[in-house]
């Protein structure tokens, strides 16, 4: 991706951003910038170059070193006024000072014990079925996957947009969606959805971004 190309994803992405902004509720990011072990090699350095508009879910999945990881990403998050949450790891949310957590499906009903700690909690949706077990419940948002074709190992079949608008604007929870959204697609569901990302947040700000 050359720079003039990574200029134009990043001016698409702000774009999708101002739609989705306009009818989420307040406190909730437009776009939400997942981290993996495998595709985000340094997260602390793609975080450098996000602004408010970004959200930022740390998943470690117990990687060696993600502590300190996790506290490096607190501040650089403090200092670009990026929302930080920890995935299914509410001690190290507390630990360094987090603004919520993100929750698995499976993990969900351990979310209740934590609800006055943080200020924020998002949990995943892996199919409509489970998009509906999780209205009325403790979450400001839930991640619905997989929105589009995703080259991810642990993608579904894609749920594509016509069909995820239909779920979004059904739910009384709001939804991001995630899974094969990038620069190209994000517009497709911004004006119902949160749009939530790796490799489409990476690919433009990420270290290889870089110019």
């Amino acid at each position: 991706m050359t720079q003039e190309d990574r200029n134009r994803a990043e001016r698409k992405l702000r774009t999708a951003a101002r739609v989705a902004g306009r009818h989420l509720p307040s406190g909730l990011p437009p776009i939400l910038y997942l981290t993996d072990p495998a595709r985000t090699p340094d997260p602390v350095a793609t975080a450098s170059r996000l602004s408010s508009w970004h959200g930022l879910v740390y998943r470690h999945y117990g990687q060696p070193g993600h502590e300190q990881v996790a506290a490096d990403l607190a501040i650089v998050c403090r200092k670009r006024h990026v929302k930080l949450l920890i995935a299914n790891d509410p001690m190290l949310a507390m630990q360094v000072g987090a603004d919520g957590v993100h929750w698995p499906f499976a993990e969900r009903g351990k979310a209740r014990r934590w609800r006055n700690r943080f200020a924020l909690m998002t949990v995943s949706a892996h199919t409509p079925q489970q998009l509906r077990l999780l209205q009325n419940t403790v979450f400001e948002a839930a991640l619905l996957s997989t929105a589009f074709p995703s080259a991810s190992p642990s993608a579904r079949k894609p749920l594509g947009a016509l069909k995820f608008r239909k779920l979004a604007r059904a739910s009384t929870l709001p939804v991001y969606a995630l899974g094969g959204v990038h620069a190209g697609t994000a517009s497709f569901i911004a004006p119902v959805a949160g749009i939530a990302a790796i490799e489409g947040i990476e690919a433009v700000f990420g270290p290889k971004a870089r110019p």
